[in-house]
């Protein structure tokens, strides 16, 4: 089971860097050309969005079948002091969320502007910087 969902998991990464850098080049286009938010960007978006919170569903089912999960009730509190426990156990999975965050709320405050500009800037930014945080940790 634990090497399927990490198979899985692999894969739905790479196809949700590629989403997310996707939206992040469109915003940027359409920022820089000044061009109108429509249907295609609104899609592009919401597909980013939506590839990433799969992605830290399928994220979040193999931090719990791991066999590294089973340090936790090894080790206790002692995951903190090794360094690579520490790293898969806490640092990641705190990461990635954020990350995912970070593109929620670019994804909702992009919903509350009128001027199309704002819209790219608002994905742009946001997708931005949760994609700098999901590529660094995934």
């Amino acid at each position: 089971m634990y090497d399927i969902i990490k198979i899985v998991h692999s894969y739905w990464n790479f196809f949700t860097f590629l989403i997310i850098l996707m939206a992040i080049l469109n915003s940027i286009y359409g920022k820089v050309l000044s061009k109108n938010f429509v249907i295609k960007d609104l899609r592009i978006s919401l597909f980013a969005l939506i590839f990433s919170h799969i992605q830290l569903s399928i994220s979040l089912i193999l931090y719990f079948v791991s066999p590294r999960f089973q340090k936790w009730s090894d080790l206790g509190m002692g995951v903190i002091e090794n360094s690579e426990t520490r790293l898969y156990l806490i640092e990641r999975p705190i990461a990635i969320i954020i990350s995912i965050m970070l593109i929620t709320i670019g994804w909702s405050l992009h919903k509350k502007q009128v001027d199309s500009s704002k819209k790219f800037l608002r994905i742009g930014l946001f997708y931005g910087i949760g994609f700098v945080i999901f590529f660094l940790y995934s």
